[in-house]
């Protein structure tokens, strides 16, 4: 039997703007993501998964209003496809993924629409151990939804509790601060707020909440750390604690931002300097993975550790993916996205990674700050956006990049978008994965040449008048 008009209409919405690179997204509304779309993805999913020989599946949901009842949506679309299912409710990503090595189950779907705007919905998929879904395996899928390539049985359905107790003991098990540490913890009133300041605390810090409280129209900031908001709360929390580090936490718990003792923003791939330290002296000579967004303050810190640097594209999948080609020790990006390997699974795991930077700073007797300033130096914008349609966005990003390297040649790094390595800095433009924008970053070693490399790229930003002309902290 054929899909519906009504059907192929939602289908026409997802290739459009939900099929992303790595997850798919979308905003709750009747013709992106809602309960009959979350129908038809599961089970395009549970046919994928089919393919693959996997027949059961772990499934949760961050605390957005919504995600509980696209969950069971899903649910229903999995179970009418004959995959055995078992939800673990109301978790954080990395407890899901957590959860698919605990229970033994490959397949794992985690409901949540990350650190996106109250208003979104999305889908994180995976059909192995630490395995999310690539570009292939998104087309895939939504060509089977398009051809009604469905499969149909009956699955069981079981829910399984107490998986965040299970989590905690994990991750306390292998974390040894030597000192007590006092943390400010900012979860943006997402999902983070029921799990991060009790593992905290379990693995003996000192915990000042901020915004733990769980409220779906997160009134205090949008739970995202890359956001000078959630920047700008958190540091007033740090200096008012007097507390040694502050902690930011995304919607889903996989991402981290950092403030030092100052309550100064430390960016995460600037973080990550010491936390390939750690990893480095856990697994001496051992590759580190780093997006493109990465300062080059760390390339030169990990090859001064007798580290192998690796950079490659942004997003958690394509890290992920990355780090285990490699056997990578570490990988990470700039978004706080981190995945600390050594000793511990393949997946991003935002408080395992905080853990494992209180570690190292428990270990040392200075300030994170003077640690900090101990490593490179550059000057670093935050995370800019312009708007750019998602229809258009790879397309204005492949004539840039034709732009750039018809100017700077062997200069330009196109493993995503476009790094342009200069002598006094770099900057960068890519097309954004999960939003309708462009994503650019600059660094220098001066804040005058941070300015000339930012007009340089205006100039050719200026050729395109489909480019919004706004820059944002994004």
């Amino acid at each position: 039997m054929g899909v519906s008009l009504t059907d192929l209409k939602i289908m026409a919405q997802l290739e459009k703007t939900m099929f992303r690179e790595y997850d798919i997204r979308g905003l709750v509304n009747d013709e992106q993501v809602n309960e009959k779309s979350a129908g038809l993805i599961a089970k395009g999913f549970a046919k994928f998964l089919d393919k693959r020989g996997v027949k059961k599946i772990v499934i949760g949901y961050d605390s957005r209003e919504y995600s509980k009842r696209l969950h069971d949506a899903f649910v229903q679309g999995l179970l009418s496809s004959g995959v055995d299912v078992t939800t673990v409710g109301m978790v954080i990503s990395p407890v899901l993924y957590f959860a698919q090595y605990h229970l033994k189950f490959k397949g794992g779907a985690m409901i949540t629409a990350s650190h996106n705007p109250n208003g979104w919905g999305g889908f994180k998929l995976g059909y192995d151990f630490s395995t999310t879904l690539l570009p292939p395996d998104i087309k895939e899928m939504y060509e089977i939804i398009l051809n009604d390539d469905f499969i149909s049985g009956e699955g069981k359905m079981e829910e399984y509790k107490g998986i965040n107790d299970d989590y905690e003991k994990l991750v306390t098990s292998r974390i040894k601060l030597k000192r007590k540490l006092k943390v400010v913890v900012n979860c943006g009133n997402g999902t983070a707020g029921e799990i991060a300041p009790r593992v905290l605390r379990a693995a003996g810090c000192e915990v000042v909440e901020q915004f733990c409280e769980n409220d779906p129209t997160f009134p205090n900031h949008e739970p995202n750390p890359s956001l000078v908001s959630a920047q700008e709360a958190l540091s007033e929390m740090v200096k008012k604690e007097s507390a040694d580090i502050g902690l930011g936490f995304d919607g889903d718990g996989d991402r981290v931002g950092f403030a030092d003792e100052n309550g100064e923003t430390v960016l995460a791939d600037q973080a990550l300097i010491l936390i390939a330290r750690l990893a480095l002296i856990e697994q001496p000579g051992s590759a580190i993975v780093f997006d493109v967004k990465a300062t080059r303050g760390l390339i030169e810190d990990i090859k001064a550790h007798g580290g192998t640097p690796v950079m490659w594209k942004t997003g958690h999948s394509y890290i992920k993916a990355k780090s285990k080609e490699v056997d990578a020790s570490l990988g990470g990006e700039g978004s706080g996205h981190i995945f600390y390997r050594h000793g511990y699974y393949d997946y991003d795991d935002a408080i395992f990674a905080a853990l494992k930077l209180l570690e190292y700073l428990s270990t040392e007797d200075k300030t994170f700050s003077e640690l900090m300033a101990d490593t490179p130096q550059y000057e670093k914008t935050p995370t800019i956006q312009v708007d750019c349609a998602d229809e258009i966005k790879y397309g204005i990003i492949d004539k840039l990049l034709a732009d750039l390297k018809s100017d700077y040649g062997d200069k330009v790094v196109d493993i995503n978008g476009a790094r342009v390595e200069l002598d006094n800095g770099w900057f960068l433009v890519r097309a954004s994965s999960n939003m309708p924008v462009l994503t650019l970053g600059f660094e220098a070693k001066t804040e005058v040449g941070l300015k000339e490399l930012q007009e340089t790229l205006k100039k050719y930003l200026e050729k395109y008048p489909e480019i919004g002309k706004e820059w944002k902290s994004g």
